[in-house]
């Protein structure tokens, strides 16, 4: 078995072990059929209402939710346990019953709305197993840690009357609370699965044609092509064809097996540690979530919840996704330079004008997407015009041409891939509705602000505490919709503009994934590199080291999201964080031309974060601080790389 293989099937094995998305039943035979034909009607439902028109805000959803929970139950065995290749009666019987909770909506819709929350004994017990359902199906694909917090939620609904202090209120009655989540559009049919109904499911089909036509394989050769023979190339490499997956990506594990199964050997071949290959990879996947346009569908669902148009949300995660990769390249540029790793000689690695003539048309959708976006477009026709781009682009060369069973198998890809954000956000939805029915939010923002003292920089201390803990082992989407319900309305009321508020609590969700103890990403890094978890994890939070610093920096000057911006403030923002990052990056590796003693460490984390800073006094002591520290370490006896093990963390 090839190096090559070994990493394949290392990186299937990660997915199953991390994503549990990944870990599904493989049917042939009549099962297979069945399922297969279930996606295509599911893809067909979704381009159909895209092209002609959604339905009915609870109709459109309703059908959503019921091809999910069929899917799912069918895709997904109740316990790990149990055959992958083979059906279990219970799983059939759970799709049934979940379909037709969610079809009940549909058959009986005029009749709901002429009762007007008047619901019978009949529409209570679906609302039970409905929601019970949801529950069942988010602990299959999603994990514990999603349905924990909704659960809590839920028990919070209930024990209002006990609660202490400010948590507590009047309380909510059991048929109460199943009735405003099921049969109403502000629970588990909320906002979040109604994003998940439209642009959401035809962001993932469109990423699921460009995956199919070869993109992600052009994206790491055009990566090597431009950047693998630089000193540490491979992971250069890793850091470029993970930020470029992550345009379409939706989450960070997928990314690192995705990419990780090519870029983690390359980079241990070159004599990268294993614990910092796996954590390269690891940094460079979760900053995907992070990237523009997509950023894990997460997008779609802040332009809803803070009331701005999805091309607003774009421009501003734009330059702090920059900045974030400015400092992971950084970080593997001075590893590089530390340990003396070269990078692979040019005749080995693929020709950049090649690259383009033969495969550059694929990139094209992606291009055009991004033009639509701008020019006023709404995500899904831009999405769906992009799709319709992709079969064609990928038809202009015999080398990338699809077949009619291609396009069939992209329907097919497109249903099972969303299935993770779907069930993610019917959970939300759980948390969204007891959100509306108790007023905890506000509570919960309260309290953060009371233990803050009122003061701004505690409270964004405290917020990103929180939002790390709740974005612990939960998928992108439903990240956000945890952390902006609990923890971005705490920095709204100090003043922080909204969409500042909510980027910054994302922000911090998303870096749950390579901060230890629970860090996926990282754990699915080292999974592929065959290096220590914990120890990938912390190099992995290192290089991630822009994400803990530039949310704090674009609530303070929050033209960094291009608010209230002009070109100048902009470009000079610009200027001085990447300075910034600099010196922080070489503090955190510990080398610039030489190896660093921890008075210069100190010295340049210091001047690149009064630099990061926004201020003209702050930019300039830091300026002057990181030219003196420069100068200084080249005086330092010690000038040449030394021995890499994998001990040097």
């Amino acid at each position: 078995m090839t190096e090559k293989e070994k990493a394949e099937m290392s990186a299937d094995e990660v997915m199953q072990k991390f994503d549990k998305e990944s870990d599904k039943r493989e049917m042939t035979g009549f099962w297979g059929y069945l399922i297969s034909g279930l996606c295509i009607a599911f893809a067909i439902f979704q381009l159909y209402t895209a092209t002609f028109g959604v339905l009915d805000a609870h109709l459109q959803r309703a059908i959503h939710l019921a091809f999910g929970f069929a899917l799912i139950f069918l895709l997904y065995p109740a316990r790990k346990g149990w055959s992958r290749t083979s059906m279990n009666p219970l799983d059939v019987l759970f799709a049934i019953v979940g379909a037709a909770c969610a079809l009940y909506i549909v058959i009986f819709y005029n009749e709901l709305v002429l009762r007007a929350g008047m619901n019978n004994e009949t529409d209570f017990i679906v609302g039970v197993v409905g929601t019970v359902l949801v529950f069942e199906a988010a602990r299959r694909v999603v994990g514990w840690p999603m349905i924990t917090v909704a659960l809590v939620f839920m028990i919070y609904a209930f024990f209002g009357p006990y609660m202490p202090g400010i948590l507590a209120h009047r309380g909510v009655q059991v048929q109460e609370l199943f009735d405003h989540l099921f049969f109403t559009t502000e629970g588990i049919f909320g906002t979040p699965l109604g994003v998940s109904s439209t642009f959401i499911y035809l962001f993932i089909l469109f990423g699921s044609y460009l995956e199919a036509t070869g993109l992600g394989k052009f994206f790491i050769d055009l990566a090597n092509a431009v950047a693998g023979w630089a000193a540490g190339g491979p992971a250069k490499v890793a850091v470029l064809s993970s930020g470029l997956m992550g345009t379409v990506s939706g989450s960070s594990v997928a990314n690192v097996a995705g990419t990780g199964s090519f870029t983690i050997p390359m980079m241990k071949q070159l004599g990268y540690r294993p614990a910092f290959a796996g954590a390269v990879e690891a940094a460079a996947s979760t900053g995907g979530q992070l990237m523009p346009p997509v950023m894990g569908a997460a997008a779609f669902l802040m332009a809803e919840f803070v009331g701005v148009p999805y091309i607003d949300v774009v421009k501003a995660a734009v330059i702090p996704a920059l900045l974030y990769y400015t400092g992971v390249w950084l970080g593997v540029h001075y590893e590089a330079k530390k340990f003396g790793l070269k990078g692979t000689p040019r005749d080995q690695l693929p020709k950049f004008s090649v690259l383009l003539k033969e495969k550059g048309h694929l990139a094209i959708p992606l291009i055009v997407i991004v033009y639509l976006l701008v020019s006023g477009y709404t995500p899904m026709r831009a999405a769906l015009y992009a799709i319709a781009l992709t079969i064609i682009c990928a038809c202009l060369r015999k080398s990338t041409r699809v077949s009619f069973m291609d396009i069939i198998n992209g329907l097919i890809s497109g249903s099972k891939g969303v299935l993770g954000v779907l069930i993610a956000c019917a959970t939300a939805g759980i948390i969204i509705g007891v959100v509306t029915k108790t007023g905890v939010g506000l509570k919960m923002a309260t309290a953060l602000l009371d233990l803050a003292g009122g003061v701004l920089l505690p409270a964004m201390f405290f917020t990103m505490l929180t939002s790390i803990v709740l974005g612990m082992g939960v998928p992108t989407t439903a990240n956000y919709v945890i952390t902006s319900t609990i923890a971005a309305p705490a920095l709204v009321q100090m003043g922080v503009p909204v969409l500042a508020a909510h980027m910054f609590a994302f922000y911090f969700g998303i870096v749950a994934d390579v901060t230890p103890p629970v860090a996926l990403a990282a754990y699915a890094g080292s999974g592929i590199a065959g290096s220590n978890p914990m120890k990938t994890g912390v190099i992995a939070a290192k290089l991630a080291i822009a994400a803990f610093i530039v949310p704090y920096i674009f609530v303070l000057a929050p033209e960094l999201l291009m608010i209230n911006a002009t070109v100048t403030t902009v470009l000079w923002s610009c200027f001085t964080a990447i300075c910034g990052m600099w010196g922080v990056s070489m503090s955190m590796i510990g080398f610039c031309q030489s190896q660093l003693n921890i008075f210069q460490r100190i010295a340049f984390f210091g001047g690149g974060l009064l630099m990061i800073i926004p201020g003209m006094v702050t930019d300039g002591v830091g300026l002057v601080i990181l030219v003196i520290t420069f100068f200084w370490q080249r005086t330092n006896k010690d000038k040449g790389p030394i021995q890499a093990t994998d001990e040097n963390v």
